[in-house]
């Protein structure tokens, strides 16, 4: 059965069995911030299988997305060495959310694995839960009963707590587990002793982790029993499809084959033939997977989080390419082996193919660029170590390599490894500490509010709010829920904060780079001012206030208004940024995205993915093109499809945002379309004037325009206007000709200058002129030294190079103090005599007199110090350290 043969199978089947079929979620987790990755099936429905949200199935079936890379070197440096070791995997999984429990998950389990796929039922076991005396369990008798159904007692295992119990934390649901394990024969066994439970060779191989959620434990960790118990299970795709295909690793199945011929192709060198390049080549595929999947679902390269972790995996991968004798950028060509073997599956890696390469060419390059120097660097202190005859490496030395090379630690695990060295990761975590605190990003959900436990159970009772706001901006309610710091309360009085909540409402909140709406809520009696209006994971809107007057009461009427002006100036700036987008993507490419966005009243900012700085050309271009559309005056319409609908008719999805199984797709003409939940104008001509004020960086390969529209954008450009009138008054030009005005006083500026510098050498010359008795002579060598009045280094410099023309041929060292007391220095060589002396070993010598540093080129050099006091001395010391230099 082929890998994708399987995952269609697992799907269909529990399909039949009553289970939605959910698609996988990115692998950006949506509305967990605590999560780098989605590691799990269960990430996409930690909220129904915690009971804080309700949804419109109570059984569910998904192939899931994996990344599992994050903080564990281990992890990466496990993969290739290993049958079964991946970053990025695909997880079965079957969810029950307070509907079935042990008995059918079993047979779910047992069925699909006999019935289905055809598994030999004499060589399955099954594991389950031994009991914890600490908190107050016994054996799961209720799931060893059941496997007794289908399997003999000797191949029902009992395992501990470490093995066969999950837990979300130290508190809350958690439950006893059950794997399902094969037997692949004694060929498989690591040795005599080798036994299921025992050892983790792969022998007995574990296929399927069926989770009961059935307990919460509290703070003092005794155990409750969970009201609606669920199920929660998963099994790895690429492990079940090795063992169906009947072979020894998961790098064996068709899927990796297709990948690894690419790698084949490229290095020149066959899988299994040489068990080292056979590791590289599993790296570069694996990594090549993982980073091809993160780079579609909108992760970039980068030194902090998740884009961290990519740029590890990259490099690594670059790095096992060197291995190979790949010595040119090639992981986009793995990337296309990666969309041939996989975008049947996943069809947005084959739209986003042209974003993907480029985000790894440019990764690979700047890698490239000092990968040679950095892998010299770090032979060098490998031989330093040796002839120190240590055997470990240090992690000062090692968190040096990362932050001045880019080196990941994997990289340096692996050479020192080669090399028989063990490596200091504790003293390279502190460093990594150390820096992370210095620079501590902080995992923000787009638009979604950190919900607070008061939320938590309205979402749990199944309240939502309806959102009215696309055909209004006024509207009348009832307040189902008032919060304050304090929790949920009945009524609030003026002067206090509140975040109220309402059966329906036209307020937007905030979500997909668009600002929540203000205005005013009123009722009989109260008034409150609507700060922001924000929304929660589980579809709750969120109104974030504060009572102007009166008591309000949870129960009551209310008529809620937006702002008016600033919700249509935002929809101006929305309407905008779909355009924007669109013409970018026709003036520079289709590898651009949209990576994030600010839509407020005030301006608008648009993130995007492009490897370079946009011209003066290209930015005109765009704002002519985008001018062009809003004239065309088009209609938006927006309706409300199923996702894939909406992407079979070219609906372009954005990264980081979560979409369910209805989705609202806004059009302009026949050239944007995209999947927004945000309000907009009714006509582009709505936008009125657009101005692009500003394009720079936000991170490698990501640019930012930033731009105004309607009114604001009329304003810069009569500020701009009034600025240039003024400009031209005062250098009595007209606007047009200021450019050549300006360039005629500088050139004028620059030539006087250069007459000011002139005139200050010649004055420094006369006040300094040396006589015979300044210079001396030392061995043939003419030799100043002497003490000099100038305002700065750069006077000082000026005055070295006039006494050098004056004495011809010799050395000059020059001291003064400068206007924050410390010392400077200068020395200069001729160039007859740089053979002899080196000004730059003269000044280091002379300044560390005087408490400092120095250094520089052969022919001149500077330096100083802070002991101004010694100045004369030093300067005085020069004569005898030259009579010793020659």
């Amino acid at each position: 059965m082929k890998t994708a043969e399987l995952r269609r199978a697992f799907l269909e089947y529990f399909k039949t069995n009553e289970h939605t079929i959910v698609k996988s979620s990115s692998l950006v987790p949506h509305d967990d911030p605590t999560l780098l990755f989605t590691t799990a099936g269960m990430v996409q429905f930690k909220r129904p299988l915690l009971g804080e949200e309700k949804r419109d199935y109570v059984r569910a079936t998904s192939c899931q997305k994996c990344m599992r890379a994050g903080g564990k070197h281990n992890d990466l440096r496990n993969v290739g060495r290993t049958a079964r070791h991946h970053t990025f995997f695909e997880m079965l999984g079957n969810f029950s959310f307070g509907d079935y429990f042990k008995k059918d998950a079993i047979r779910f389990g047992w069925e699909f694995f006999t019935d289905h796929l055809d598994l030999d039922k004499g060589k399955l076991y099954a594991s389950v839960h031994e009991g914890d005396e600490e908190m107050g369990l016994g054996v799961d008798e209720e799931a060893l009963e059941e496997w007794n159904r289908y399997l003999p007692r000797e191949r029902i295992l009992t395992l501990p707590t470490s093995e066969n119990f999950w837990a979300m934390g130290d508190t809350g649901p958690c439950g006893p587990c059950s794997e399902i394990l094969i037997d692949q024969g004694e060929h498989m066994a690591c040795g005599p002793d080798c036994a299921p439970g025992v050892c983790d060779c792969d022998r007995f191989l574990e296929l399927w982790n069926l989770v009961f959620m059935q307990f919460n434990r509290k703070e003092d960790g005794s155990m409750e029993p969970l009201p609606a118990p669920s199920i929660d299970t998963g099994a790895g795709l690429e492990r079940i499809a090795a063992v169906l295909q009947k072979v020894p690793s998961n790098y064996d199945i068709d899927i990796f084959q297709e990948i690894i011929g690419v790698i084949e192709q490229l290095s020149g060198h066959s899988h299994g033939k040489d068990p080292e390049k056979d590791v590289s080549i599993k790296v570069i595929a694996d990594h090549g997977r993982a980073a091809t999947f993160l780079i579609g679902d909108g992760v970039l390269p980068s030194n902090e989080g998740r884009g961290y972790v990519l740029r590890r995996v990259i490099r690594r991968a670059v790095r096992h390419g060197r291995l190979l004798g790949i010595d040119k950028p090639f992981l986009q060509e793995v990337a296309n082996g990666v969309i041939a073997a996989m975008s049947d599956t996943y069809p947005d890696i084959t739209k986003s193919r042209s974003y993907i390469q480029m985000a790894l060419i440019n990764e690979e390059k700047s890698f490239s660029a000092t990968l040679d120097r950095g892998l010299s660097k770090l032979q060098e202190e490998v031989e330093k170590l040796k002839k120190a005859d240590s055997k470990t490496f240090p992690g000062e030395t090692i968190f040096k390599l990362y932050d001045t090379y880019g080196f990941p630690i994997d990289i340096v695990m692996d050479m020192a490894r080669d090399q028989d060295f063990q490596v200091d990761e504790a003293g390279f975590d502190q460093f990594m500490e150390e820096q992370r605190q210095r620079s501590r990003a902080a995992f923000k959900v787009s638009g979604v509010m950190e919900t607070s436990e008061a939320l938590k159970q309205l979402a749990a009772q199944g309240v939502t709010t309806t959102f009215t706001g696309y055909g209004r901006t006024e509207d009348q309610s009832v307040i189902l829920a008032l919060l304050t710091e304090a929790g949920a309360v009945d009524e609030v009085s003026e002067g206090q904060k509140v975040e109220v909540v309402c059966e329906q409402t036209p307020f937007y909140g905030e979500a997909g780079g668009q600002v929540g709406d203000c205005g005013r809520i009123t009722g009989m009696g109260f008034t409150l001012e609507v700060e922001t209006t924000q929304r929660t994971p589980g579809d709750l809107l969120v109104h974030v206030c504060k009572v102007l007057q009166g008591t309000a009461k949870v129960g009551e009427e209310v008529t809620l208004a937006v702002d008016d002006e600033k919700r249509k100036a935002t929809e101006r700036n929305h309407t905008a940024t779909h355009i924007l987008h669109h013409v970018l993507r026709s003036v520079l490419g289709d590898h651009v995205k949209q990576q994030g966005s600010y839509v407020g009243p005030d301006y608008f900012r648009f993130d995007f993915s492009h490897g370079e700085a946009l011209t003066y050309e290209q930015l005109a271009k765009i704002e002519k093109m985008v001018t062009e559309r809003i004239l065309e005056n088009e209609d938006l319409t927006a309706q409300v499809t199923d996702t894939d609908s909406a992407i079979a008719q070219g609906a372009m999805a954005l990264f980081g945002e979560k979409y369910g199984d209805e989705v609202r797709m806004v059009s302009i003409g026949d050239y944007s379309k995209e999947l927004c939940g945000g309000t907009h104008s009714h006509h582009t001509g709505d936008i009125g004037p657009f101005k692009i004020t500003g394009e720079s960086s936000v991170a490698a390969g990501i640019r930012r325009i930033e731009a105004l529209t309607g009114t604001g954008a009329l304003e810069y450009i009569q500020n701009q206007e009034k600025s240039l009138k003024q400009t031209a008054a005062l250098l009595k030009a007209a606007p047009y000709d200021l450019a050549e005005r300006v360039q005629k006083l500088l050139a004028q500026q620059k030539e006087l200058e250069k007459e000011v510098e002139r005139v200050k050498a010649q004055a420094m010359s006369r006040q300094f002129a040396p006589s015979g008795q300044d210079i001396r002579e030392i061995n043939g060598v003419k030799v100043l030294s002497q003490l000099v009045n100038v305002d700065s280094p750069k006077d000082l410099r000026v005055m070295l190079d006039n006494l050098k023309d004056q004495i011809k041929s010799g050395v000059v060292v020059l001291g003064a103090e400068a206007e924050d007391g410390k010392a400077m220095l200068i020395c200069g060589v001729t160039k007859d005599f740089i053979d002899r002396f080196h000004a730059g070993e003269i000044i280091n010598t002379l300044s560390a007199k005087l408490g400092g540093k120095g250094g520089g080129r052969p022919d001149m050099a500077q330096g100083g110090g802070p002991k101004s006091n010694a100045l004369q001395e030093t300067l005085n010391s020069v004569f005898a350290l030259i009579e010793k230099k020659s």
